[in-house]
């Protein structure tokens, strides 16, 4: 037996704060918003995904923001998204050890910590 892939990610999210998800997730990351299950969309949150990229958002009912645990999102043009971002005044921090891969550290509007990065071939 060998776990082969991650399906999703999950990152809670606090209640009633979709809307923020969906600025954030969609508008300014550019992963679209699925629908979530009937039996699963009654408990709120949101869901992004397009092809393997599949970030869950759940809403917690005592939410803390993930400050280091983080998904790592891969970008194909990075200096694109880090501009994008922090023209939405969304503080973007480069990663000094990034071990030679660019990469970068933000936070979405919860406060949980993403990594962005871009492969170099």
């Amino acid at each position: 037996m060998t776990i082969v892939a991650i399906d999703h990610v999950q990152l809670a999210m606090p209640k009633g704060q979709e809307a923020a998800a969906r600025a954030f997730y969609a508008g300014l990351l550019g992963i679209p918003e699925i629908p979530k299950p009937p039996v699963l969309a009654a408990r709120g949150g949101a869901w992004f995904e397009a092809g393997a990229v599949k970030v869950h958002l759940g809403v917690e009912a005592e939410f803390r923001p993930a400050k280091k645990a983080h998904p790592g999102l891969v970008v194909d043009d990075l200096e694109a998204l880090v501009e994008r971002l922090r023209a939405a005044g969304i503080e973007v921090i480069p990663d000094d050890a990034s071990l030679g891969t660019p990469r970068y550290f933000a936070s979405d509007p919860f406060g949980n910590r993403l990594e962005l990065l871009q492969r170099i071939r």
